[in-house]
């Protein structure tokens, strides 16, 4: 326990408040039992940190752990927990959780147990807290981290602090928008490096090895994370792995489930569920045709990979600027919003609103019959009328 206690006091002091994830300010921190989700190397734990750090009580009052520490492979969750309150702990971070076996019952237990201890988890986005053995989903106050957005990273940059914009005023109040960008700020001066490196935190610091170590962030998702799926055969990692490669080479991907199954070499359900799961892991995003199941086992009309960092990294040669564009807009708007495929338009946003994704020179042809549809175009700074900046939708959060 001393041990862990040191290790969470060196931790917390060595975290930086200088900048923290828009999520920050929308948890209630109030709650007794929160978790969040997320991406690997979104920023999870440093959140963590910095919430613990803000509250400046000695580590013995609140403390970090990690449950994919040594310690946890000789001690249980709940003994050392109980421990922790017995000496006076009354905040615990848990990091990892999805590294524990039967995490979410000994959550439960101790949340039961100990009605004064507030417990804050975290843990891949690949987790389904309702189909644990342990169900948390009625006592965990549940949110899911994506990663930065472009407006984060401007703002992590120190570029400049613009602020968060709402869809509703982005579509009906742009004159109202323009007003709050500080005149000489030019937006699409930065675009490019944060559509190539910035939607993880960790890509900003070193632009060289960003690309490589997303490359080792999916092997380990696939190879390490999803091992702790219990429908999920680690024999198939490599099938996996595989499949990622050529959802990267084609996408945006129109899937022949039957034929990528058979050249994968993966049964066709399996091959659902996988698609799932790549999904749930934040590496590719699943768009279904509006109107219809997104059940698991129904087929997605659409595969793009999850952000344009992703893109960048994965893609052998340099990706058609089109499926930059929607892959961008997708990125920013999936956190927040629902998505899917419309009969004409390139995204359907919340049942209501049609939005067509394209160059300077897009035109209204395609949305021109629709009443709550935008053009959304790329290399402008500024709306007017139903014409938006793509840039813009980075706002988002």
């Amino acid at each position: 326990m001393n041990t862990l206690l040191e290790q969470s006091e060196r931790l917390i002091a060595l975290t930086s408040l200088d900048f923290k994830r828009y999520l920050f300010d929308f948890i209630q921190w109030d709650s007794r039992l929160i978790g969040i989700k997320g991406a690997r190397g979104t920023g999870k734990t440093t959140l963590l940190l910095q919430w613990i750090k803000e509250q400046n009580l000695a580590t013995e009052k609140a403390a970090y752990f990690s449950l994919d520490d040594l310690y946890f492979t000789a001690h249980s969750l709940k003994d050392t927990v109980a421990q922790f309150y017995k000496n006076g702990g009354s905040i615990l971070a848990l990091d990892e959780v999805h590294k524990y076996k039967n995490w979410s019952l000994e959550i439960k237990n101790v949340y039961d147990f100990f009605p004064d201890l507030k417990i804050i988890f975290t843990g891949s986005s690949i987790i389904d807290i309702s189909k644990q053995e342990g169900d948390l989903s009625r006592r965990a106050l549940m949110y899911e981290l994506p990663g930065l957005s472009y407006r984060e990273y401007l703002l992590m940059l120190g570029i400049i602090d613009l602020p968060v914009i709402s869809l509703h005023d982005l579509l009906f109040n742009s004159a109202e928008i323009r007003k709050k960008i500080p005149n000489g700020f030019r937006p699409l001066e930065y675009f490019r490096a944060y559509l190539d490196y910035g939607y993880y935190p960790f890509g900003l610091a070193d632009h060289s090895s960003v690309h490589q170590r997303i490359n080792q962030l999916i092997r380990t998702i696939v190879e390490v994370d999803m091992a702790e799926l219990k429908d999920f055969d680690i024999r198939n990692a490599k099938k996996l792995l595989q499949l990622v490669y050529v959802i990267a080479q084609q996408v945006p991907f129109k899937p022949n489930i039957t034929s990528l199954a058979s050249k994968i070499g993966i049964h066709r359900n399996s091959l659902n569920n996988y698609l799932h799961y790549l999904d749930q892991a934040k590496i590719i995003s699943l768009l279904f045709p509006a109107g219809n199941s997104t059940a698991l086992l129904q087929k997605p009309e659409k595969i793009f990979l999850n952000n344009t960092t992703l893109l960048a990294a994965l893609a052998e040669e340099q990706s058609n600027i089109g499926t930059v564009r929607e892959t961008f807009f997708l990125s920013q708007m999936l956190p927040l919003y629902k998505v899917h495929l419309p009969k004409q338009g390139d995204f359907f946003v919340n049942g209501k609103y049609t939005f067509e994704v394209g160059g300077k020179g897009k035109g209204q042809k395609q949305v021109s019959t629709l009443e709550n549809a935008w053009v959304v175009k790329d290399d402008i700074e500024f709306p007017m009328l139903k014409t938006i900046p793509l840039w813009m939708f980075g706002l988002l959060y």
